[in-house]
């Protein structure tokens, strides 16, 4: 899977741990999900961001911000996801390390100098959080620009 499917998944799959949806739940608008189609059980289905990804189903738009909330709660470092690529990877437990980062921003088409990772960091946060909405997050416009 992808760096970015891995962090899709943290996301995505907790909230859907977090939430378990009561019997006859009404599937979203159509408005409220660009990307999806519905499917036969009523649900709607996303594509993950890589062709090879899986296909995920949510009831509903995964609000990001209350999910990473939740999980910096519960962590003892406090780590500040709202601005910090390596602190948003670290609180999913995932390898927030330079060459793991480069590889996410190979992967999100970085066309900068991954050298100067103070000015890539930057890029892969903004990056991260519209490639979330994108593929069916609740991101805030803040965390987008």
């Amino acid at each position: 899977m992808s760096i970015f499917g891995d962090i899709m998944s943290a996301i995505f799959g907790r909230s859907a741990k977090a939430e378990t949806p009561a019997a006859g739940t009404a599937a979203p608008s159509a408005s409220a999900a660009p990307k999806a189609s519905p499917a036969p059980s009523g649900t709607v289905t996303r594509e993950g961001p890589a062709p090879e990804g899986p296909k995920v189903e949510w009831s509903a738009p995964v609000d990001v911000t209350a999910v990473l909330d939740g999980l910096a709660k519960q962590n003892k470092q406090k780590l500040h996801w709202r601005t910090s690529i390596v602190d948003l990877m670290k609180l999913l437990d995932l390898d927030s390390s330079s060459t793991a980062r480069k590889n996410l921003a190979e992967e999100l088409h970085y066309s900068g100098d991954t050298k100067d990772s103070a000015k890539m960091n930057i890029w892969l946060h903004k990056q991260v959080m519209i490639k979330l909405a994108e593929n069916g997050g609740k991101v805030p416009d803040d965390l987008k620009h």
